[in-house]
């Protein structure tokens, strides 16, 4: 049966605020129920032991704890990056990653679709095709998944990225509202700095974030400096180009003033040439300031498409080049490729493939 109560994660803090006081209850134990959710240790209502039996109760009777169930999890060799397989409410399942850093930052990468509609030719979530997006509660029920464990052992969340399954920016609306959750000092209190997205290059969305005035982060999936191998490995770069998508980059650098990321994946003998290296160097000088970008170079990771990586010393030639543009370059070490948690790996192998493409 239909678990048809709507999600905790879902209600803003209005609208728990007019539950509690049909309920008879104090307003400020919204603000308990909140950050209980946002930075606690709880795997249930019954957990929350600060609030009364019988509010607990009443929660519970009405609203979800959570909008994801963990099904799998798997931890690298590393001993630091986890993934977890999440199975939402109507049986699509999503990944996430858990990426620690020497004992002082934990960082979350997000998902925010079921499958992906852009289909790059590295990228395994591509494969899937686009099910269908994530909720806003969906997308921050990844975050508490491992917010609790983290508190457990006396640590939190620092950092996000929304780098995992889907197009962050084809679902804008949801992706905003759960960005705006987790900066909020009421509830994550996670510096916008702190927040990265990831976008395959969608002009329009790019410049509606540009005009939202939030300082987070912004990285731009390039991966070639010409429309020829970009369309080859980038299908949504049929729509928008490469200098379209230099240009956007540029005009939220001015609005936003801050920095922006280049995600360039190296594809051994496609997009790895001292050639290429060149020429995106001089695209951008051409489009603002050298200073104002930062070129983060992913050896691809096992997946899709037959690619293979640079030989190392391709690719330190590759951010030479770069770096004497004065374009500050450097190279991914790519975590968790033992358990499909790198970029480009994350995949659920039982999800269907969407018969209809989406529209961008």
């Amino acid at each position: 049966m239909a678990d048809d109560r709507p999600a905790i994660s879902d209600q803003s803090e209005q609208a728990l605020l007019s539950w509690l006081e049909a309920h008879g209850e104090p307003a400020y134990r919204a603000k308990q129920i909140r950050r209980s959710l946002a930075r606690g240790s709880a795997s249930s209502w019954e957990e929350l032991t600060n609030l009364p039996h019988a509010l607990r109760g009443a929660l519970a009777t009405e609203f979800r704890w959570s909008t994801v169930d963990l099904v799998a999890e798997e931890a690298s060799a590393d001993g630091e990056t986890r993934k977890a397989l999440l199975r939402l409410r109507d049986g699509s399942q999503i990944e996430t990653v858990l990426m620690p850093h020497h004992g002082d930052r934990n960082a979350i990468c997000l998902s925010t679709q079921v499958g992906c509609a852009m289909a790059c030719a590295f990228c395994a979530t591509g494969e899937m095709g686009l099910l269908r997006n994530l909720s806003t509660a969906e997308i921050i029920d990844q975050v508490r998944h491992w917010q609790k464990d983290l508190v457990r052992r006396g640590d939190r969340v620092s950092h996000v990225v929304y780098m995992g399954m889907g197009e962050p920016l084809h679902n804008y609306a949801a992706t905003l509202a759960s960005v705006r959750m987790l900066i909020d000092h009421e509830l994550f209190a996670i510096s916008p700095r702190r927040l990265t997205i990831s976008t395959s290059g969608l002009v329009p969305q790019i410049d509606r974030l540009a005009a939202e005035d939030l300082p987070v982060n912004l990285a731009v999936s390039l991966h070639a400096p010409d429309d020829a191998t970009r369309s080859l490995v980038m299908p949504v770069n049929k729509r928008w180009g490469v200098e379209a998508v230099l240009a956007a980059a540029a005009r939220y650098v001015a609005r936003t003033r801050r920095r922006i990321t280049f995600e360039y994946v190296l594809l051994r003998g496609v997009n790895d040439s001292a050639t290429a290296a060149t020429a995106l160097a001089a695209l951008i000088v051409a489009h603002g300031r050298p200073q104002d970008s930062h070129v983060n170079l992913i050896p691809v990771n096992a997946g899709p498409g037959g690619f293979t990586r640079p030989r190392i010393e391709t690719t330190e030639r590759f951010a030479q080049i770069l770096r004497d543009a004065g374009i500050v370059a450097t190279v991914r070490i790519s975590k968790g490729q033992d358990i499909a948690a790198g970029c480009g790996q994350l995949k659920v192998v039982n999800e269907r493939r969407s018969g209809a493409a989406a529209r961008v």
